[in-house]
């Protein structure tokens, strides 16, 4: 079983580095009215990634209470080793070598772009229990 949530995960990864990002027009109106500058930049990147944790919540809330108490288990340890994988995942854009950019605007791009596919994910989940 850990053999396939590591290759799920790096799958996951992958694909998200793959795609352009997918920005939501909060975040394109905040860039686009912003000063300019990284700290602007930064703040509407926070912003973008706490909504789509919220959005998460939302899913995972969901989920988890109309789950079984085996399933919910389950999905519990699967949710804490995402978790680890997101607390890891992007981390070479926050690190400097991409510069400014990288840190201000594609780190917090592929964080909320990762958070956005879990609560996909956790969406259709709940699908298949309907």
């Amino acid at each position: 079983m850990r053999g396939f949530v590591c290759v799920f995960l790096a799958a996951g990864i992958v694909g998200a580095l793959a795609l352009p990002a997918a920005a939501d027009e909060a975040y394109k109106r905040c860039i686009d009215t912003s000063d300019g500058t990284n700290p602007a930049w930064a703040a509407c990147g926070g912003e973008w990634v706490a909504r789509e944790d919220a959005k998460l919540n939302v899913a995972w809330k969901r989920l988890y209470a109309a789950s079984e108490p085996a399933t919910k288990k389950d999905l519990l340890e699967e949710q804490r080793a995402w978790n680890a994988f997101k607390d890891k995942a992007c981390q070479f854009y926050a690190n400097g070598d991409f510069g400014r950019e990288g840190q201000v605007l594609h780190f917090p791009s592929c964080r909320a772009e990762l958070i956005a596919q879990r609560t996909a994910v956790l969406d259709s989940y709940g699908a298949d229990r309907r």
